[in-house]
């Protein structure tokens, strides 16, 4: 259960992080580079395997999909236990 919210509040991170880019001072803050570090733990590798696609990054939209897999399965096997 605790992971899922922890996945919960990833994709609230990635959100935030791609709504960042509309706003560059605030990416370049404190703030924006530390939420910019976390959702690159996600992000990053999705970046190196999915180009983007002329100025359309589509990583983040993934990793959000992903996310919302993984928490979807996490419930399910709690609610089986």
């Amino acid at each position: 259960m605790i992971l899922a919210y922890l996945l919960q509040g990833l994709e609230w991170i990635i959100v935030i992080w791609a709504l960042m880019s509309w706003f560059p001072a605030l990416r370049d803050s404190k703030f924006g580079e530390f939420i910019a570090k976390i959702a690159d733990l996600v992000v990053g590798p999705i970046q190196r395997i999915v180009p983007p696609l002329g100025m359309i990054d589509f990583s983040a939209i993934i990793a959000l999909i992903l996310l919302q897999a993984a928490q979807y399965g996490i419930m399910s096997l709690a609610q089986s236990l």
